[in-house]
This record gives C-alpha cells, structure tokens and sequence, in this order.
C-alpha cells in the first residue's frame, strides 16, 4: 500500500468515525431535550409581561402564570403552587362540600345536614307556640276548625316524608346549581392555561354557573314561601329566569369576556341578586307572623353581605392593586371572592332549611283547615 493510499483509508476510517461521533452527538441531544429537567422548564410558570394578550386579566398579579400547557400538565398542576392553585381548590372544596350536603338530605341524615348544628333545622319554639300562632291567624280569617299541630308524629313532620307532602325538589336544585357553579369554576381556572380557545370556552361555562348558581338559589324560598299563591312564585320565578338567560346571552360574547368588562359582568350578576329585593319584602309582609321570620331574614342578610362584599373584591381587585406582586400566590382578590361565594351559599342553605321546615309543617291554610 502506498503513502497517499493510506492517508486516503484513514480519511475514510476517520470520516466514518465523525459521522459515528456526529450521530451519536444528536442522539445524545434528543434524549437531553426529553430529560425531566428540560421538561420542568418547559412547563416553567412565567411572569405578566410574557403573557400572551389574553390572558392579561390581572396586572397587579406579577408572577407565577401557566401558559399553553398540555392539559395532563394543567390537571397535575393542581398540586403545585401558582396563582391558581387556591382559586382551584377553595371552589372545589366548595363543590365537595355542597356535594356532601345533598348526599346527606338525601340520605336524611340531619346531623351532617345540619353542618354539624350550625345551621338549626327546627328553632327553639315548642309545638304549643306554632299551634297557638296557627291558631290565630287563621281564626282571623274566620277559620273554625283546625288540625292539631302536637298530633302529627315525628315521622310525618320529617322534612322528607312530611304531613303536609312538600315538594323538595326546588330545594335540591339550589344545590344542583351551587354544585355546578363552584365546579364549573375549579375547572376553568385549573385549565385556562391550555390555549386560547379552551380558556374562553371555558370562561363562558363559568359564567354560566354563576348565572344558574343566582338563578336556582331563588328557587327554594319563592316557591316555599308562596306555594299557596303559585301565581306569585310563577311570577318572581319567571322573573328571575329570563333575567338569568339575558345575562348568559350576553356573556356569550367573548368581547365581554376580557378584563376590560370585568365591572359589567360583576353588574349582571349584582342586578340579579338585587332582583329578590321585591319578593323578599313581599314574603315579610304575607309571613310576618312567622316565628323564625327574624332568623331566616338573618341568614339571607348574610347572604347578601357576602356576595356582594365578593363582588367588591372582583372589581376592586384589592388587596393586590396596593401592594402589586405581594399576593400572587395567596390572597389576591379573587380567592378573597371565591371564599365569601361559598359563605354566601351556606348562608343561603342555612335558610333554606328553615324555610323549608316552616313549609312543610304548617303547609298552606287553605291544606289544613278542615
């Protein structure tokens, strides 16, 4: 073999060991690019000014945002720390907890139902007091003859198999749209990071679940209160539901679903809470003589107090505006919000039970005169 032959081998030995060497260097580098590491940053929470223009909601939260993320990642991310991670899980413990309430009534099991004697189902008021009550406001009316309170027995005045047969069925879907709402709400804030088109579906759904969680919270004391007039709770409750259905229409828009109208969307849903500022005085004025008159009017004041106090954080987005970047993790406006929603409704559970009760063991005069 010759001097140039063997340079020309070895140059050809020694290009095959570069390509070798060179494919090995790619190889090499597609596994680094698939290592948990490079993952991690991948999926790294990021600050307001890398945001993309949809998601700039809140400019006073500074850090800690999710952006595209795959939808596993968004659903494991539940378990890491953002400023998201309580808004998720402050409305899905809501949801587990109502959740736990209607399996509970279903069950009748009055001490769970009860939030363990938070709420009381029957007040401090002997069956002498109610049967007297009774007694005479319906003499008033000119009534002779009347059923005995003290004779029906524990059994018949259970809430669920009561004397009077009262339908529970508004009672439940208060809870139905209360469960949908703080679900509907977990959801969205726990997978808006996806795209584009997922947080606005998204939005919308939550919008949504306000609207029904306003709309059936009406359903239990129109319907009881006025179950011996139907044509009243006809009327409130249709009332409230065509106002609920334009409030939907129109947060359909996604314009309306920007930060910029963040103050209207929070006048929609105050306009229809302050809707039952008529038939609440209606029911005082027909239910004055009712004993527990003062305490369901206190829980519905709570109720009251707590949503709209929420509502004022929402637009407000206080404590965040005054101090920006201090509460990106834990409370900022918005988790304040979510917390009092679920006050709110337990208020408004708290008095739904009385007012139910109250149905269902006077029922209507009309049911118990004889």
């Amino acid at each position: 073999m010759s001097f140039n032959e063997g340079v020309s081998t070895c140059k050809r030995k020694g290009g095959k060991q570069m390509n070798l060497f060179s494919d090995s260097n790619v190889k090499k580098k597609k596994r680094d690019s698939q290592s948990p590491i490079t993952r991690e940053k991948r999926y790294a929470l990021v600050s307001f000014r890398e945001l993309p223009e949809y998601m700039k909601d809140n400019e006073f939260i500074l850090n800690y945002y999710r952006v595209n993320w795959p939808l596993k990642e968004a659903f494991f991310s539940g378990l890491r720390w953002h400023n998201e991670t309580l808004n998720v899980w402050t409305h899905f413990l809501g949801f587990v907890l109502f959740l736990g309430l209607t399996v509970a009534n279903l069950m009748e099991v009055p001490r769970v139902a009860d939030l363990l004697g938070f709420f009381t189902r029957s007040m401090p008021i002997s069956g002498d007091t109610n049967v007297s009550q009774d007694f005479n406001d319906f003499h008033a009316a000119g009534t002779t003859k009347l059923i005995d309170l003290q004779q029906i027995t524990p059994s018949e005045m259970d809430r669920g198999s009561g004397y009077n047969g009262v339908a529970e069925w508004p009672f439940f879907v208060f809870l139905g749209g209360s469960m949908f709402c703080l679900l509907s709400s977990s959801i969205c804030h726990l997978f808006s990071c996806h795209s584009h088109s997922t947080s606005l579906f998204l939005l919308r759904i939550d919008y949504v679940g306000i609207t029904i969680m306003i709309i059936t919270s009406f359903f239990p004391p129109i319907y009881y209160i006025f179950q011996c007039d139907s044509n009243w709770h006809y009327a409130y409750l249709g009332g409230i539901t065509i106002m609920g259905l334009f409030t939907v229409v129109t947060l359909l828009s996604p314009k309306l679903s920007t930060g910029k109208f963040r103050g209207f969307r929070a006048l929609l849903f105050s306009s229809m809470g302050l809707f039952g500022i008529v038939p609440a005085i209606h029911a005082l004025i027909v239910n004055w003589s009712n004993p527990n008159r003062n305490m369901v009017l206190g829980y519905e004041l709570a109720m009251a107090f707590f949503y709209l106090t929420g509502a004022g954080f929402y637009v407000s987005r206080i404590p965040e505006r005054l101090k920006p970047g201090w509460f990106d993790l834990a409370g900022h406006s918005h988790q304040i919000f979510h917390v009092l929603v679920v006050m709110g409704a337990l208020a408004h559970y708290g008095a739904t039970l009385m007012i139910l009760d109250w149905r269902n063991n006077i029922g209507c005069q009309r049911n118990i005169v004889v």
